[in-house]
Order: structure tokens, then sequence, then C-alpha cells
């Protein structure tokens, strides 16, 4: 799992993980686990420069994404989170 801590606009902090699950995308912060149901479906750049990725509980980098654009995250550790790999057609 991959922990991400940071603050939301208000000065609340968080510490989360991660998970890489569908069904609960990220624990132990109810906020940004809203924040990020929210976000669910929509489009996301994984990095200031892309590539753009469309937001789901089980990838992991559209998950730390969001977390990224719409809070302030101060530290993240564990290993890095990877997009899903699809074979191209």
């Amino acid at each position: 799992m991959f922990t991400v801590t940071g603050s939301f606009d208000d000065g609340a902090t968080y510490t989360v993980q991660i998970t890489g699950r569908e069904d609960r995308p990220v624990i132990g912060s109810y906020r940004a686990a809203a924040l990020v149901e929210l976000h669910q479906g929509e489009t996301i750049a994984l990095s200031p420069t892309g590539p753009l990725a469309t937001v789901a509980g089980g990838d992991d980098a559209s998950v730390l994404a969001v977390l990224r654009e719409y809070t302030n995250v101060v530290e993240e550790s564990g290993p890095v989170p990877r997009r899903p790999r699809v074979p191209e057609s």
C-alpha cells in the first residue's frame, strides 16, 4: 500500500493509504475517501504534463492524482503507484 499525508485547503490534515481496491480505494480519512469518490469517472492528469486517466478506485495512480490535485500533499511513501497496463491493440 502507498501512504499519503497532506492537508485540505481549510488546514485539516490527513494520512491515508491507497489500497488499490475498487470498493475502498482510500482508508484512513473519511474526507479524503469522499473526495476520491466524488471525482470517480472524471478525467485527470496523472502528472503536470499528462497523461490523462479516468479516476477509478482500482487505479492507484489516478487516486493519487486526485489527492495531488485537490489537496496539499506533503509526503508520499511506499511503492510507487502504477497504472494498470492495458494491452495495445
